[in-house]
C-alpha cells in the first residue's frame, strides 16, 4: 500500500512539474497573444506633434454696471499626429477664430472662476461643434492651454 501511495504522489508531482514547465515555455515562446498585441499597438502609435496658436486675445463680456473692460490672452497648443500635421497647420486660422468666438462669449465673472480644465472643455466643445457643422474630422486630438492671462 505504501508503494502505491508513493507512486501516486510521485506521479502527481511529475504532472504538476510538467504543467508548470509547459506554462513557462508557452509564455516565453511568445505564443501569448495579449502581450504581443499590446507591444505591436504600442509600436504602431504615432508620436504626437504640437502646434501653437499664440496670442489669442479677446475682450470678455461685461456685466451690467461694469465700466472697466476685461481682457483675456491665451496661448493654445494643439496635439496632432505627423499624418494630420499639414491639415492642422492649414486649419490654424479656423482654430483661432473658433477660440476667439468661444472665449469672447464668456463674462469676466465666470471666466475668473474657471479652471484650466474648464477652459479646455469649452474650447474642445467649440471645436467639436465647428467640425460637426462642416461634417469634417478634427485634424488634432486635443487642445491645451499654454498660457492664460485675465485682466
Amino acid at each position: 500500500m505504501n508503494k502505491k501511495l508513493v507512486l501516486i504522489v510521485a506521479a502527481v508531482l511529475l504532472v504538476g512539474a510538467g504543467a508548470a514547465g509547459g506554462a513557462v515555455w508557452y509564455l516565453k515562446s511568445g505564443n501569448s497573444a495579449a502581450p504581443a498585441k499590446a507591444a505591436e499597438e504600442k509600436k504602431a502609435a504615432e508620436p504626437l506633434k504640437y502646434l501653437t496658436i499664440e496670442k489669442v486675445i479677446v475682450m470678455l463680456r461685461r456685466q451690467p454696471g461694469d465700466t472697466v473692460p476685461h481682457y483675456m490672452s491665451a496661448d493654445l497648443v494643439i496635439s496632432t499626429t505627423a499624418k494630420q500635421e499639414k491639415d492642422a497647420k492649414e486649419a490654424l486660422p479656423l482654430l483661432r477664430s473658433v477660440a476667439v468666438r468661444a472665449l469672447s462669449a464668456l463674462p469676466m465673472e465666470k471666466a475668473s472662476m474657471m479652471t484650466i480644465d474648464q477652459f479646455v472643455e469649452e474650447l474642445n466643445k467649440a471645436y467639436d461643434e465647428a467640425y460637426a457643422k462642416d461634417a469634417r474630422e478634427r485634424p488634432f486630438q486635443q487642445v491645451m492651454i499654454g498660457k492664460l492671462i485675465l485682466e
